[in-house]
């Protein structure tokens, strides 16, 4: 995917332009939260390790690069000089480390005390796991996140690290930030914010709890429209590639079944009728394994048959529509994705990936002649 088959985003000053961000760096959602924030005009500069083989990350781009040990005084005093002049601190150690290092809310904030200082962890920053090693399913599956995906033939799947690392964690930080960012220029004081996946993972489950609450979606997994009916439901087709249909409401519904050739079956009039689902999956099965992917496409995209093929990311930038808005492009021989959401009249270059430690020679510089708030004016 050549970057100039892209549409090519707009060089001009983002949303966010004049918040300043350090961020140190570790993995998952805050390098994640670090990159959105920047990709959206925040000028973020991220301490990072002096560990090549995290160099080349996609989340990394549209930021500054200054290699740093946080055990080493003057580097220690370097990277709070820079915090004086910051906005927010997004880090994501576990609870207890930044205070170890003496980097914690406490002395940070006394020194800039409109400082937001953002925490994102898997369990929080209390409570009796608080401390205990995890991942992004570890995380999703205490929140309850975890337990319906997939059908009730199955072990629940891991929904790679969107659900956790990226949902729960990622955006609640961010969200959490700006919040935290309109409460310091209304006060003059920042907050501490603490970011954890379990609680992003449970409060994104409100959609469903609804769902389970007006009696449409059981208590356990199989049975339910999203993992046992024939209108919502992924299919495999001749090619061994997949579409997927959400045709809930009855008039998406009809059209799903003329497209597929299957309004007259007068067994799909009972949409609801759970008994029926199973044998009226296995037939849409049936029908959609007599064609390829592509051909499917084909017929139904567009229609209101709430059709979708399944795509890898590497194939979704070539699809009409996501060439059109430019949501992949390929840069430093990395497929990336374009910053989200869009601001009206308003669309930023996402900056690119630095070289590790880029930027370290001109942050001491800058420290060693006390002016390191030239670093933010730069």
């Amino acid at each position: 995917m050549p970057e100039s088959s892209q549409t090519a985003p707009v060089a001009a000053p983002g949303i966010l332009s004049g918040v300043r961000i350090v961020e140190i760096s570790g993995l998952g959602p805050g390098p994640f939260c670090a990159m959105h924030l920047a990709d959206l005009g925040a000028d973020v500069i991220s301490i990072e390790r002096a560990d090549t083989r995290l160099a080349l990350q996609p989340v990394r781009r549209g930021k500054r690069s200054v290699v740093a040990d946080l055990k080493d005084p003057a580097d220690r005093e370097l990277v709070l000089a820079l915090l004086d002049g910051a906005d927010a601190l997004i880090e994501g150690m576990r609870p207890g480390a930044m205070e170890r290092l003496n980097l914690g809310p406490e002395l940070c904030m006394s020194r800039n005390p409109r400082l937001v200082y953002g925490r994102v962890t898997g369990w929080g920053q209390e409570g009796p796991l608080a401390r205990a090693a995890g991942h992004d399913n570890n995380y999703a599956a205490l929140a309850g996140a975890l337990y319906f995906n997939g059908t009730a033939a199955e072990p629940p799947v891991s929904a790679v690290s969107l659900v956790g690392d990226i949902g729960g964690g990622a955006l609640y930080l961010a969200v959490g930030i700006l919040a935290g960012l309109l409460r310091a220029r209304a006060t003059g004081l920042g907050i501490v914010v603490d970011a954890a996946m379990v609680d992003g993972c449970a409060h994104m489950l409100h959609v469903l709890l609804g769902t389970q609450a007006k009696g449409m979606t059981g208590l356990n997994r199989g049975g339910n429209m999203h993992d046992e009916s024939h209108f919502f439901a992924t299919y495999r087709c001749r090619d061994g590639e997949f579409i997927t249909f959400a045709a809930v409401e009855p008039a998406f519904y009809q059209v799903m079944l003329d497209k597929l050739g299957l309004s007259g079956d007068a067994r799909f009039t009972a949409q609801w009728n759970r008994a029926l689902w199973p044998t009226l999956k296995a037939h849409v099965a049936q029908r959609i394994a007599e064609r390829t992917r592509a051909e499917w496409s084909q017929l139904l995209d567009g229609s209101d048959a709430c059709f979708a093929p399944v795509l890898r990311p590497q194939e979704a930038g070539s699809h009409p529509h996501m060439a059109a808005r430019g949501t992949f492009f390929e840069r430093q021989g990395m497929l990336q994705a374009s910053p989200a959401p869009r601001f009206d009249g308003l669309r930023t270059d996402p900056g690119r990936v630095p070289a590790l430690g880029e930027h370290s020679d001109v942050a001491r510089a800058a420290h060693a002649r006390n002016d390191i708030g030239s670093m933010w004016r730069s």
